[in-house]
């Protein structure tokens, strides 16, 4: 992965555990997250848990939604959709949309606004 050429502004990683890395001495935390910037990713959204297949979708769909059709940016977009999700009886733990974050750059422009936000 380190080798890859990938100027990506957003890499979502929605399977389980992908946030974490191992402690690799002089090196420090390596893990996909690290490997995704390293090649050029400007912000890594991971999971730092297990978690359910079922409200990892309705998460997803949520996250997508609010960023391609509303026009959030990927940090507002994540916490809208975690804000929805707690809302909710069925998603109400923590278990089920708090294991998401957002690694990297967190300003991110709107696409073709020229506007960070």
């Amino acid at each position: 992965m380190f080798n890859l050429n990938l100027p990506a502004e957003l890499v979502v990683l929605s399977a389980c555990q992908t946030g974490l890395g191992q402690e690799v001495k002089g090196e420090g935390l390596v893990g996909l997250t690290r490997g995704f910037m390293y090649a050029g990713s400007q912000r890594v959204l991971v999971s730092l848990w297990n978690v359910s297949d079922t409200a990892t979708a309705e998460m997803m769909k949520r996250f997508y939604r609010n960023m391609l059709q509303e026009g959030l940016s990927a940090t507002a977009a994540l916490r809208a959709a975690q804000l929805e999700m707690q809302q909710e009886t069925q998603w109400k733990a923590p278990y089920y949309w708090a294991a998401f974050t957002l690694q990297g750059e967190w300003r991110m422009g709107i696409p073709g606004s020229g506007k960070l936000v």
